[in-house]
C-alpha cells in the first residue's frame, strides 16, 4: 500500500518542490567569493525508502520516470529493453495510460504483471489502440464493464492486439469452427483471440488432420480441448504423438476421444504412468491413466497385482 500511495504521489506531484536557498551566517561567508548556489531541488520521491540514486548523466525527468515504474512494481530495465519508446515518452503520457486502465477497472496491483508482460501498453494510443479493445470486449464478446479486469488479467496481450487485424479475424475463425460460447471464450480461452489465424490456428488444425483425423474430427478435438491451439507442434504434438504411436501402441480413436492427452507432460506423467501400467500388466483407458491422482493410480496398480 505504501508503494502504491507513493506511486500516485509521484504522478500527481511531478513538479519539483520549491526549496529555499540557504546561505551560511554572515560571519562565515567568504569575503572574496560569491555565496555558493544551493543544490538542485529534490522532489518528494527522493524521500521514498525505495529511492536509489541514478547516474547523473540521466536527465532528471528520466530518473523520475524510472522511479515511478519501479514504485508501481514494474521492472523498468526490462520494460525499457522491450519497448525503447518508453525512453522518449513523457511521464504525463504514461500517467494518462495508467489512469485510463484504472478507469476500466484495472487495479494498481494488477499493473506489474500486465505491463511486465506487455510494456508496449505504456506507449500505446488510448483512442486508436486501447478504446477499440474495450469496445471489442463489450460489443463482440458481451463482457460487462465490471468484468474487464478479469479478462485483461487472464490475457494482458489483448491490450496490445489490433482489433481489426487480429482480434476480430480470430473471433470470426473460431466462430466458424463452432466456438459459440462467448463467455468461455472470453473468460477461459481468450488467449485464442490473440493467436494469428494463418500462422498459428490453421497450422495446428492441419497438423491434427495430418495424423489421420478427418477435419470434422480434428475440429471436434479442439472444441473439446481448446488448449490444443496453444501447444507447439514441434515441442508438444510431435514427441507426444510419436510416443503414443510407437511405445504405447494405442488406437487413434483414443486420442479423438481424449485430446487432453496432449496437455499432460510427456516426461513427468505420460511416460512414467505408461511404464508402471505396462510393468503391472494393467490395461487402462487414457483418461484413467493420466487423470487419476497419484493415490488413485497407485491403488489401481495394487488391484492389478
Amino acid at each position: 500500500m505504501a508503494a502504491a500511495a507513493a506511486t500516485m504521489t509521484a504522478f500527481h506531484s511531478y513538479s519539483p518542490q520549491q526549496q529555499q536557498q540557504h546561505q551560511p551566517p554572515q560571519s562565515q561567508q567568504p569575503t572574496t567569493e560569491p555565496p555558493q548556489l544551493s543544490k538542485k531541488p529534490k522532489t518528494i520521491l527522493h524521500k521514498h525508502p525505495l529511492y536509489t540514486p541514478l547516474p547523473s548523466k540521466l536527465s532528471h525527468q528520466f530518473k523520475e520516470k524510472i522511479l515511478c515504474l519501479e514504485l508501481m512494481g514494474i521492472d523498468s530495465g526490462k520494460a525499457l529493453s522491450s519497448n525503447p519508446l518508453i525512453h522518449s515518452t513523457p511521464l504525463t503520457s504514461i500517467h494518462t495510460i495508467i489512469t485510463f486502465l484504472q478507469s476500466k477497472g484495472i487495479y494498481q496491483k494488477d499493473l506489474p504483471r500486465i505491463i511486465g508482460m506487455c510494456p508496449n501498453i505504456l506507449t500505446s494510443n488510448i483512442t486508436t489502440d486501447l478504446v477499440p479493445v474495450f469496445n471489442f470486449l463489450s460489443k463482440d464478446l458481451n463482457i460487462p464493464d465490471q468484468d474487464f479486469r478479469k479478462v485483461i488479467n487472464k490475457c494482458p496481450r489483448l491490450l496490445v492486439s489490433s482489433v481489426k487485424d487480429q482480434l476480430k479475424p480470430a473471433l470470426f475463425y473460431l466462430k466458424r469452427l463452432g466456438f459459440d460460447d462467448m463467455g468461455q471464450l472470453a473468460y477461459q480461452d481468450c488467449v485464442l483471440l490473440v493467436s494469428n489465424v494463418e500462422k498459428t490456428l490453421i497450422p495446428k488444425l492441419d497438423y491434427l488432420i495430418s495424423l489421420g483425423f478427418s477435419k470434422p474430427e480434428a475440429v471436434e478435438m479442439v472444441l473439446r480441448c481448446p488448449g490444443l491451439f496453444t501447444f507447439s507442434v514441434d515441442k508438444n504434438f510431435k514427441p507426444k504423438f510419436e510416443y503414443f504411436e510407437r511405445e504405447m501402441k494405442r488406437d487413434l480413436n483414443e486420442l479423438k476421444s481424449f485430446p487432453q492427452f496432449f496437455a499432460f507432460s510427456l516426461e513427468k506423467r505420460i511416460k512414467p504412468r505408461h511404464l508402471q501400467a505396462l510393468e503391472c500388466g494393467a490395461e487402462v483407458s487414457l483418461p484413467v491413466l493420466l487423470k487419476s491422482t497419484d493415490e488413485e493410480f497407485a491403488e489401481l496398480l495394487r488391484e492389478c497385482d
